[in-house]
C-alpha cells in the first residue's frame, strides 16, 4: 500500500470532559478529494484545526508528506505544502482583491509584513497573486476593493489566498457556507477543477456537493470516524444513514 499524503494515528483532543477527537485514524491519498462529513458538533473543525497546526492534539501523531508534523506550528506546515482555506480569518475589505492575495503570498513566503502599496510593486508577490486569482476566476476583479465582492466571490478570494503559497494539500472548512445556488454551483465547479491538481480535505454540509466531488468520504460522529470509504459505500452504510444522512438518502 502506498503511503498517503496525510495520515493520523490515534488522534485525541479533549476539552475538559468532552472528547472532541476520539482516536481518529485518517488517511488522505495523494491527489484525492477526501470529504469529512458529520452532524454539527461532531468535531470536524477541531480535527481540521489539529491538522493545520492551529491546535495541538492531546494524543496521537500527524504525518504529512513523509514528515511527522504533530508538533510543527502552522507556518512550518505551510512551508511543507499544507494550507488551510480561511487560515487568514478575514480579508482586508478596504484593500484591493490583488493586494489581499499579494499579502497572502508574502505570508506564505515567510517575509516580514510590508505595507500593501509596497507589496503591489513587488512582482515576486503580484505574479503568483494574479495566477491564483486567475485560477479561481477573479482575475478581472483584481483592482476592485475586496468590499465590492459578493459573498461567493469573497469565498473565492479566500481560496485564492490559500492557493497563493502553491500548496500540495488544501484543508477546506465549509467553503460553500452561506452561498446561494449560483455561487454554490460555481464553487463546486472550481473544486472539481482542482481535483487531481491538489489534494483536498473538504469539510462540507452540502451533501449533493460532497457526493458529486469526493473520491472518498469519512464520517465523523462524536469525534470518532464511524465509516470511511468511496461515496457509494458511504451512501449505503446503514450506520451512516442512521447517524447522519437520514433514511431519505
Amino acid at each position: 500500500m502506498t503511503e498517503p499524503l496525510l495520515h493520523t494515528n490515534g488522534l485525541v483532543k479533549r476539552f475538559g470532559g468532552v472528547i472532541a477527537t476520539n482516536h481518529v485514524d485518517l488517511r488522505v491519498e495523494r491527489g484525492h478529494l477526501h470529504a469529512l462529513i458529520g452532524p454539527n458538533g461532531a468535531g470536524k473543525s477541531t480535527l481540521i484545526g489539529q491538522l493545520s497546526g492551529e491546535m495541538a492534539p492531546d494524543q496521537g501523531r500527524i504525518h504529512f508528506d513523509g514528515h511527522d508534523v504533530t508538533k510543527l506550528h502552522v507556518h512550518r506546515r505551510a512551508r511543507l505544502g499544507l494550507a488551510r482555506s480561511f487560515q487568514i480569518t478575514s480579508i482586508f475589505k478596504t484593500f484591493s482583491v490583488l493586494a489581499n492575495v499579494a499579502l497572502a503570498v508574502q505570508a506564505h513566503q515567510g517575509h516580514s509584513f510590508r505595507f500593501w502599496r509596497s507589496a503591489l510593486r513587488d512582482k515576486a508577490l503580484t505574479g503568483p497573486a494574479l495566477s491564483a486569482l486567475e485560477r479561481v476566476g477573479l482575475a478581472d476583479r483584481a483592482r476592485d476593493p475586496a468590499s465590492a465582492l459578493s459573498h461567493g466571490e469573497r469565498r473565492q478570494l479566500e481560496l485564492a489566498m490559500a492557493l497563493a503559497g502553491d500548496p500540495t494539500m488544501l484543508l477546506l472548512d465549509e467553503p460553500m457556507a452561506g452561498m446561494g445556488p449560483d455561487d454554490g454551483l460555481r464553487m463546486v465547479e472550481l473544486l472539481a477543477s482542482l481535483k487531481g491538481e491538489r489534494t483536498i480535505l473538504l469539510v462540507e454540509h452540502d451533501m449533493d456537493a460532497v457526493f458529486q466531488l469526493a473520491d472518498r468520504i469519512s464520517v465523523l460522529v462524536y469525534g470518532a470516524v464511524i465509516a470511511s470509504g468511496p461515496p457509494d459505500a458511504i451512501r449505503a452504510d446503514e450506520q451512516v444513514r442512521q447517524a447522519y444522512l437520514g433514511e431519505d438518502h
